[in-house]
């Protein structure tokens, strides 16, 4: 089981061959648009396709809801091993969630 709970628009990736939950928590959020600038500008980009993976591994770094045990590269590693169409239903539920909220 991964643990997350897609009723509040989270989702898991797999990591250093652990399942680690996404979750779009406010601080979260707050934390990533410090670092990555305004979230609607963010979700403008991804759905032009102009997205820079940079952006993405951001996004998923501060949704991460436990970091302990792996890095900021080791997340990258693990999405260029997946691909972006592998993670791709990942970064639509984050995007989702930051436009709809828990709905």
């Amino acid at each position: 089981m991964s643990g997350a709970n897609p009723w509040r628009g989270e989702s898991s990736l797999i990591v250093a061959g652990e399942t680690r939950v996404l979750r779009p928590s406010f601080a979260a959020l707050v934390a990533a648009e410090e670092e990555l600038g305004p979230l609607f500008a963010l979700v403008e980009r991804a759905a032009a396709g102009q997205l820079r993976l940079a952006e993405l591994i951001g996004l998923f770094w501060h949704c991460l809801a436990r970091r302990e045990g792996i890095t900021r590269e080791q997340l990258g590693e693990a999405v260029v091993a997946q691909g972006l169409a592998g993670v791709s239903p990942q970064l639509r539920g984050l995007l989702g969630q930051i436009l709809q909220g828990e709905g």
